[in-house]
């Protein structure tokens, strides 16, 4: 599947879930209905995935923690809170540099809809 196929189901999965269930949940429990979604479709789902990495030589172990990778191709971050932040999809685009991966996710379900708690967030391209 292409990113954009990926990006699409985990679109239509939390969606689903918002629906179902509004905003107001956990984040650790948005995270456990979105992999169960997600798997159902087929996908593989990384879920806490700690992430090291190199820089000028000095290995940084366990820089950082993935909230969801799916299919090694996609990283979401999830958020359960009233407002979105900008600093949630400069997060995202850190980790898309550093992962060397081209597109993330942010899905805050703390958002009255999911349409105003959906960002994308690319890197590498013009």
């Amino acid at each position: 599947m292409t990113e954009n196929e990926i990006s699409g189901d985990v679109l239509d999965a939390a969606i689903k879930i918002h629906r179902t269930f509004g905003p107001g949940l956990l984040e650790s429990v948005y995270e456990s209905l979105l992999t169960i979604e997600l798997e159902k479709r087929g996908h593989k789902v990384v879920r806490q995935k700690w992430i090291s990495f190199e820089y000028e030589g000095v290995r940084l172990e366990n820089a950082f923690r993935l909230d969801l990778l799916v299919d090694d191709k996609i990283i979401v971050e999830l958020k359960s809170t009233e407002q979105m932040n900008p600093v949630f999809m400069k997060q995202v685009k850190t980790y898309l540099v550093i992962m060397k991966l081209h597109l993330g996710l942010v899905v805050n379900f703390g958002m009255e809809t999911l349409r105003d708690g959906f960002s994308r967030v690319v890197n590498g391209y013009a």
